[in-house]
């Protein structure tokens, strides 16, 4: 016979609770010990209760649906087909290549390889309507799904310059795509370039629904669904909510034009905390953003090598990226429940709250002009700038920690013999439109200063 063992206990009140951890506290003010503020002014307190809980978020994510993505950098063609062909093998189930020019053979990259049903992102330095109509023929004769991450509006953020002369070449261009094509998926919005140069979650969310909301103006008639390519931090919670609150925000959004417009989250674990000395514990980082994702509702995710700032392209770090992935979906039971935050009142919370800071911000970036106006007049930079200021000061006040960086640094380490690539930011002097918004890891002064005592 079934025994309810909650039956045998009375409910305790939000109130009592409060009051057990205020004797605890022994008389330190509860308000100054147990809560604390997150840079996103969200309080988080020590516990969540029934009783304070008004409203769940309306989110439906399949978690279970995940695909794990391999990221590819075209270069040899020949090279990128045996790479494809062996991650597929090896438990990749989708492909997301990044191609520099036009000159690529794009006929010969995917001939051989096993498409049918598989999902393949492309993205690329460069746009052109006659490249792009050759992937729509292929995508058909594949039965592929092809997402092409058309991103203007980003590549103008991160580099200060659009694909061609002026914004208004750049739509143009953007829609004879749609009109050439039939069945690819063709704008993204590039969520991962404020992340990565420090905005706080609250702007990664307002800014990339802003900057939607601009591609939205213009082919809200014309777009099937709009890849969100992500990144994703530590604050393990506050990332699930991230996810969330964003999906839950898009649809409201994409609502207001009565139109039925998808959104596809593509996710990897962020730049931002990783780091060259101790460069293992950027595997531990990279696990728990990745379950951050996959409860956040991913739809696929590329893991970030944990060797990927100071070495090229590698099998090794590779396939332990991949595994990492591979065991939390086979391993780890993160493939058998669809929404799987649902119920807890912590995450619930979050996740509402950062939906209402980050539509009140979307509101006022609308109400001054919208995303593009303010991102042409420096103010999108220079609020991410104050973000990403504010975070670096923690960190060199060691009040954010980087395990083996501004905590417990083994001094023997060594990294200068092992650089393949420059983990730094660089410098391209150019003739830009804007000053672009850049990327910057929070240990890199601290390493630059290692790497000369060395």
């Amino acid at each position: 016979m079934a025994t309810n063992l909650f039956d045998d206990f009375n409910p305790i009140s939000s109130k009592q609770w409060k009051q057990k951890i205020q004797f605890e506290l022994d008389g330190a003010d509860y308000n100054q010990t147990v809560i604390w503020n997150s840079p996103e002014d969200i309080q988080v307190k020590p516990f969540y209760h029934s009783d304070e809980f008004s409203k769940a978020a309306t989110v439906n994510t399949k978690a279970a649906d995940f695909k794990i993505c391999q990221n590819i950098f075209v270069f040899d063609v020949d090279k990128s087909i045996e790479r494809a062909l062996n991650t597929l093998e090896r438990g990749a189930e989708s492909l997301r290549f990044t191609i520099q020019n036009d000159k690529i053979d794009v006929q010969k990259l995917l001939e051989n390889l096993p498409l049918e049903n598989k999902t393949v992102y492309f993205n690329f330095n460069f746009i052109s309507i006659d490249f792009v109509k050759k992937l729509d023929t292929i995508s058909i004769q594949k039965k592929a799904i092809f997402y092409c991450n058309f991103d203007p509006i980003g590549k103008l953020a991160r580099e200060g310059n659009w694909f061609t002369t002026s914004e208004k070449n750049n739509f143009e261009t953007l829609a004879l795509l749609f009109k050439n094509t039939t069945n690819l998926n063709l704008l993204s919005v590039d969520l991962g370039l404020y992340q990565n140069s420090g905005a706080n979650i609250t702007q990664q969310i307002a800014y990339s629904l802003a900057h939607t909301n601009e591609y939205l103006n213009r082919f809200s008639n014309q777009t099937k669904s709009i890849v969100f390519q992500i990144s994703v931090g530590s604050n393990y919670f506050f990332e699930i909510a991230k996810l969330r609150a964003l999906r839950m925000l898009f649809d409201l959004i994409a609502g207001e034009y009565n139109s039925d417009i998808k959104c596809h989250f593509l996710v990897t674990p962020t730049k931002r905390n990783k780091t060259i000395y101790d460069y293992n514990v950027n595997m531990l980082r990279t696990t728990t953003e990745c379950m951050s994702a996959i409860l956040g509702g991913a739809d696929a995710i590329a893991n970030l090598p944990y060797d990927a700032l100071y070495h090229k392209d590698n099998e090794f770090g590779d396939r332990i990226a991949r595994n990492q992935l591979l065991i939390l979906k086979h391993e780890s039971y993160f493939d058998k429940v669809n929404n799987p935050a649902d119920g807890s009142y912590y995450i619930e919370s979050l996740t509402m709250q950062l939906a209402e800071k980050s539509l009140n911000l979307f509101k006022e970036i609308e109400a001054n002009g919208g995303f593009l106006k303010l991102l042409n007049e420096g103010t999108i930079k220079k609020k991410i700038q104050e973000s990403a200021n504010k975070e670096q000061e923690l960190f060199d006040s060691k009040k954010e920690v980087l395990l083996g960086t501004n905590k417990y640094p083994n001094k023997e380490d060594r990294m200068k013999h092992d650089l393949e690539l420059f983990p730094f930011v660089k410098i391209k002097p150019r003739k830009t439109l804007i000053t672009p918004i850049i990327e910057k890891r929070l240990a890199e002064k601290m390493e630059q200063e290692r790497l000369e005592l060395e």
